[in-house]
């Protein structure tokens, strides 16, 4: 029996040449222009960061030399005074420090406890994925807005502004923000470890508190701190909830309580020279103790490689 003849088939000639240009690669580029976007592209970033950080050294700068000129023992321990009279801006210290420790007593602990859920119990539910929306929607929120809504919801049943009202506006701020980071550091730790604690014989909440948020405290706190430098300068909230007060902040749950940000809103806008004086310093301190909380969060809290 003869066996069966294959069909013949004609086999093509591999392309080559020019032809190899043609089958979906590429465009060849010579080396040049390779070289040249690179250029370019380098050019532009470090013409970027050169921008940004000539801003902030401008502001800085700026902030400073006009600033030191109110710097003394008396303008950061004296309270605040109408034009014609030295005063400074101790009440308002006072009251920008109380404001933000009660909004961060208000807002750390559930924010805390609600990036645990997500990371560890809730993650792909539904009702995680709301509150994740909620909360990137909340974070782009302008603080004006949160600040008219306290105003709505608790200055005006009160009848009066307050300082607690500033800082329940304040912490509605912290609230996404300290949530989310806590929900990410969390995150970034290795299963391996809950695999290990559960392996254990330990169970789910203990391994989540004591092996899984140790593991990642370093960044839940460089959070919270973060999170409080950012709401420590805000302005728009304070003027419908706290106020200003020319007193120390002896009424803090019922009556209006001074601010830093507010007084530089104000002084910022006075005819005066004395005031618009006292503005800039004011404005020095409010920027060093930012800047002083966010080194601190940077250096006391970052990974140490051995």
């Amino acid at each position: 029996m003869e066996p069966i003849a294959k069909p013949i088939v004609a086999e093509r000639a591999a392309p080559t040449g020019p032809a190899l240009i043609n089958l979906g690669r590429p465009p060849y580029k010579t080396l040049f222009w390779r070289k040249l976007q690179d250029n370019l592209v380098q050019g532009f970033s470090v013409a970027a960061l050169v921008l940004a950080v000539g801003v902030m050294l401008w502001i800085l700068g700026t902030i400073l030399v006009r600033g030191s000129e109110a710097l003394s023992w008396d303008f950061l321990t004296t309270t605040t005074a109408p034009h014609g009279f030295k005063g400074g801006i101790g009440n308002a210290l006072v009251g920008t420090l109380y404001i933000t420790l009660f909004a961060a007593l208000i807002a750390v602990p559930p924010a805390i406890c609600a990036g645990i859920w997500l990371a560890e119990f809730g993650k792909q539910s539904r009702l995680a994925d709301a509150l994740r929306f909620s909360a990137n929607v909340m974070m782009g929120m302008p603080s004006i807005v949160v600040g008219l809504f306290v105003y709505m919801i608790l200055v005006a049943p009160m009848g009066a502004s307050s300082g607690l009202a500033g800082s329940v506006s304040l912490a509605i701020l912290m609230f996404p923000v300290v949530m989310r980071t806590t929900e990410d550091m969390l995150m970034m730790v290795p299963d391996t470890l809950r695999e290990s604690g559960l392996a254990l014989g330990l169970t789910r909440c203990r391994v989540t508190l004591q092996i899984i948020c140790k593991a990642a405290r370093n960044g839940m706190v460089t959070g919270v701190l973060l999170s409080v430098a950012r709401v420590s300068g805000e302005t728009a909230p304070l003027l419908f909830t706290a106020q200003f007060a020319q007193t120390w902040p002896n009424a803090f749950f019922n009556g209006p309580t001074a601010s830093i940000p507010v007084l530089i809103n104000n002084y910022g806008m006075s005819n005066f020279e004395d005031l618009q004086t006292a503005g800039w310093g004011a404005s020095l301190v409010i920027a060093v103790l930012v800047l002083s909380i966010n080194i601190i969060a940077r250096v006391a809290f970052r990974d140490k490689k051995h």
